[in-house]
């Protein structure tokens, strides 16, 4: 009764959404046809509604392929916990409005053709746990309100045109598991209590991030070494940090592999592109076995191949490429059934070819060369 005193039914709703249609483009209301009088609006498609009050509590549209604008009426389903809006073609700016919907906890905009800075008041949506803003061409920078949002877990903003720095304030997110701001035109260091063309080092404050899934902070102009730090990160799955210019072709360049080896979750690993120097460490054999992926190509390392590198029985792709490796092929690489990428190309591996690599039946690729490989090309690798 308080509710409807106040004006606040589902009427409310009905009327919100079907504003929100009136700005959908012509061609794709159609998409649509079930939001009309005859239908109660907790019948309308992609509308879920709570169970007591009867408001709308989802609005889920994504991948129909919706045009037009949204419209600020959107922000009038105060009791809206989810909006999925995503894969679309929705242009014009995200509506300043979004930001009373008090009782969102998952937000996503992704895939669209948004345009215009990200609204300050979507920062009050203090509730959020998931933000996806990725995909789209917003601009502007990213606003230093995105610390308030102190319960998010996923944010993705990645492959949008954000410029600037980024919020010292981003350090109070420390729920974070996962975070993708790749393909921006950031710049600038990354923040230290927490990059994009970002530079300096690597803060190894980033391992107090304790549930982070994934980090990406690839093709960007960062420096120093790698943090041990993230040794901590026990729940990692992704660690991605190709194309920059960490490491100083030093024997410490590598100390971190060590520190991974508590990464128990760990399941990719890309590090190539750098400049990472020093022996390749027998640590390496001690990462995780749920490794699928792991890319230490074009750096400086020398040495050889850890013999034990077997140990990784999951692993799908080994790229050790571009390097000043030598000596033989461990044969425990023979024990790498799941393997269908061996990249070895342009080191200086010697010996023969070893007629183990035919045991390995999954291989899609297969490069050895520019190495010191001498004697005849064994017929196992018809298998």
């Amino acid at each position: 009764m308080l509710l409807e005193a106040y004006g606040l039914t589902v009427e409310t709703d009905r009327k919100a959404l079907q504003d929100f249609k009136s700005q959908v483009s012509g061609d794709k209301q159609v998409v649509l046809s079930s939001w009309n009088n005859s239908v109660h609006v907790c019948n309308w498609k992609g509308v879920t509604c709570g169970v007591r009050h009867k408001r709308v509590t989802r609005l889920d549209l994504g991948g129909l392929q919706l045009g037009g604008v949204i419209s600020q009426y959107i922000g009038n389903l105060s009791f809206l916990i989810s909006l999925d809006l995503s894969n679309n073609t929705f242009g014009g700016t995200i509506p300043h409005e979004v930001g009373n919907l008090l009782r969102l906890d998952y937000l996503d905009m992704s895939y669209n053709s948004l345009v215009g800075a990200i609204p300050i008041s979507l920062f009050n949506c203090s509730r959020l746990l998931e933000l996806y803003l990725n995909s789209n061409p917003l601009g502007g920078g990213v606003p230093s309100e995105l610390g308030s949002l102190t319960k998010l877990v996923n944010l993705d903003l990645e492959r949008n045109k954000l410029k600037g720095r980024l919020p010292a304030s981003l350090g109070n997110l420390t729920s974070l598991m996962r975070v993708s701001l790749r393909d921006n035109s950031l710049e600038g260091e990354i923040p230290g209590d927490i990059g994009n063309y970002f530079k300096g080092a690597i803060p190894a404050s980033l391992a107090n991030i304790s549930n982070l899934l994934m980090l990406s902070l690839n093709a960007n102009n960062l420096t120093g070494s790698i943090p041990s730090s993230f040794g901590k990160l026990q729940s990692l799955q992704l660690l991605s940090l190709f194309k920059n210019s960490l490491g100083s072709h030093s024997s410490v360049d590598l100390e971190f592999l060590g520190a991974l080896t508590n990464c128990t979750q760990l399941k990719t690993l890309y590090v190539f592109g750098n400049r990472l120097g020093g022996h390749l460490p027998t640590t390496i054999a001690n990462l995780s076995t749920n490794l699928r992926v792991l890319d230490l190509g074009t750096n400086f390392i020398f040495g050889s191949i850890p013999h034990d590198i077997g140990n990784l029985i999951n692993l799908q792709s080994l790229a050790l490429d571009g390097n000043h490796l030598t000596g033989l092929v461990p044969t425990s690489i023979g024990k790498l059934l799941q393997l269908e990428v061996l990249d070895l190309v342009s080191n200086g591996i010697s010996g023969e070819i070893p007629s183990f690599i035919g045991n390995l039946t999954r291989l899609d690729a297969l490069v050895l060369a520019n190495n010191s490989f001498e004697g005849t090309i064994p017929p196992s690798l018809c298998n």
